[in-house]
């Protein structure tokens, strides 16, 4: 509401080809749509994570986990996390990654295989970190 009234007052000002101000009140106010239907979007596709399908004894949200790649020596240490915190360079894969789907729900010892546009390669859960 505000946004709409700051660019009537900006358009107010004359002409609208040279008017700085009803261009910078258009534009915030087109970002501020645009922002509306990035939100709406998300509520529209967001799902309930039900407490009683969680298994509390397996990797989770929030879980910091330690992966070996099988047939070598490298060993990772990953966090579970939801897509809005996703941060793949600091190790936080989303549950919804080809790694964090395939990880999610497992226990310590379980060898899964990850599908990946390169290649598919098998990882071991060598511990969790409950946080």
């Amino acid at each position: 509401m505000e946004i709409a009234h700051e660019k009537m007052i900006a358009a107010a000002h004359g002409d609208r080809s040279e008017n700085a101000e009803y261009k910078a009140a258009k534009t915030n106010m087109y970002e501020n749509y645009r922002r509306m239907g990035y939100l709406i979007k998300m509520i529209r596709t967001a799902e309930i994570i039900d407490d009683v399908i969680v298994n509390t004894s397996g990797a989770n949200v929030g879980d910091k986990l330690l992966i070996k790649f099988v047939g070598t020596d490298d060993i990772e240490e990953i966090e579970l996390v939801t897509t809005l915190q996703v941060d793949i360079a600091n190790g936080k894969f989303s549950i919804e990654s080809p790694i964090g789907r395939v990880l999610f729900g497992m226990s310590i010892g379980a060898i899964v295989e990850v599908e990946s546009p390169d290649e598919n390669y098998k990882i071991e859960l060598v511990n969790i970190t409950k946080v």
